[in-house]
């Protein structure tokens, strides 16, 4: 099915968004509940979503958008798939929430472990962030050390001691990047170039013997779509062993969403024997409710209260609605030929538009893997934070818009990847496609 060609006029299109974002900015900071829903980047109304069905949502005038943000990638069968729209609604007349154990948070558990190799325990959450923060927190009771290595360019949660920059210098520990952050918090946060073999070697000969954990997105969503090449990521493995530091793959984003072993499996490919010792996980695992999770070998896993010292704790943690949620989900993802079909239609879409880009003669570079694409109005894919910034941020403002006009609804900031989901059709990415190409042709003109 192809968008609506029902474009909104401008009296149409600030009626109830804008009215509704001004009753915001009166009671929420921003009138978002999360910084990048308030089109600040972009310029513009965001876009109140009403309801959601397959690989469209509805805004609150009525127009319908092709989705590719997915809620940020945990919608990864579309909205409101039958299968897990039935187990939440049977969980829902269970009950809320209890305080206790149940069985579905032995089954989900059971079920993530199963399919990632390297996870021999796994403590649930309810966010992301929360998720990050309590695997540096046991990295850092496990070795007994306080420092820790992560990236520019990669997001980890807003926790404090990730909130950071890069320094002035190579091996240089970082400032914060937020207001309330003092700097003594992140004086242990090293912060080094993505894809940078010889500034990683250069930290650890300086730092190896007091850093806790080394933390990266295997592949960086949030600064679009940047992957760690082979090389670089097998000498994060390499040195971590070398120096006793515990290595953390936060998979919240690609858990369960470029393949059904996460982004590790795919490096295991390419590097024999390749395992992080832990790994952070969200937004798939609880198909659209919050739920996140932690975990590693046992060996680690067992110094988490209540076996060990090491203090986490959560009211709503495990919560029975979200995991009934998160089981039917990865029982669907499961299904064999789901990720060939998923990657498939992913790639078709970054194929069209690169074809699309190159017939304007407009700068265009993609990548894809699973159901997570990124794209950079740039000759070449960049392999780090500064190339990404490279990007021409007023064109990507106006393909934004562009699409928006078109009833096409991409992350409204340049630095964030895109989702497919199963429910995207042929004809989705086609609408898509044609609607891009139409924008490109604007730019060559």
């Amino acid at each position: 099915m192809e968008p609506s060609n029902t474009k909104p006029t401008p009296s149409q299109a600030a009626s109830r968004n804008a009215a509704l974002f001004e009753r915001a900015k009166k009671l929420i900071p921003g009138g978002v509940n999360s910084p990048v829903r308030a089109f600040k980047a972009v310029g513009g109304t965001p876009r109140f979503v009403q309801r959601a069905q397959g690989a469209y949502f509805w805004d609150v005038d009525g127009q319908r958008y092709i989705d590719y943000i997915g809620s940020w990638g945990p919608m990864i069968l579309g909205h409101g798939h039958p299968a897990v729209v039935e187990a939440v609604q049977k969980a829902v007349l269970e009950g809320f929430s209890y305080g206790a154990p149940t069985e579905r948070e032995v089954e989900l558990a059971e079920e993530i472990v199963r399919l990632v190799p390297s996870l021999e325990m796994v403590r649930l959450v309810s966010s992301g962030t929360e998720a990050a923060m309590s695997a540096i927190r046991l990295a850092r009771g496990a070795t007994g050390r306080s420092k820790i290595v992560k990236f520019e360019g990669c997001y980890h949660g807003h926790s404090d001691a990730l909130l950071v920059k890069a320094g002035s210098g190579l091996a240089t520990f970082g400032t914060p990047t937020s207001a309330g952050v003092p700097p003594e918090v992140v004086q242990h946060t090293l912060v080094l170039e993505y894809n940078h073999i010889a500034e990683l070697e250069e930290a650890f000969a300086l730092h190896g013997s007091d850093v806790a954990c080394l933390i990266i997105e295997p592949i960086g969503g949030n600064m679009n779509f940047v992957r760690a090449s082979v090389p670089f990521m097998k000498r994060c493995r390499e040195l971590c062993t070398q120096h006793g530091a515990l290595l953390i793959f936060d998979e919240v984003m690609t858990g369960f969403r470029v393949a059904l072993g996460g982004a590790q499996s795919i490096y295991a490919k390419s590097i024999p024997g390749f395992k992080p010792d832990m790994t952070v996980m969200g937004k798939v695992i609880g198909g659209g409710m919050p739920l996140a999770a932690f975990g590693g070998t046992r060996a680690v896993m067992e110094q988490l209260a209540p076996m060990g010292a090491v203090y986490q704790a959560g009211t709503l943690s495990g919560n029975p609605v979200a995991t009934a949620c998160g089981l039917a989900t990865l029982h669907e993802i499961e299904q064999p030929g789901f990720y060939d079909a998923l990657g498939a239609r992913t790639r078709s879409l970054i194929a069209g538009l690169t074809q699309a880009a190159s017939q304007a003669g407009v700068p265009f570079c993609g990548d894809s893997e699973g159901g997570m694409f990124g794209f950079f109005l740039l000759p070449e894919l960049p392999q780090n934070y500064s190339q990404v910034m490279q990007t021409e941020g007023a064109k990507f403002n106006t393909l934004f818009h562009g699409l928006l006009d078109r009833g096409v609804y991409i992350a409204p900031a340049l630095y964030e990847a895109g989702f497919v989901s199963a429910a995207h059709s042929e004809e989705d990415i086609a609408a898509t496609v044609g609607a891009a190409r139409e924008i490109f042709n604007l730019f060559s003109k």
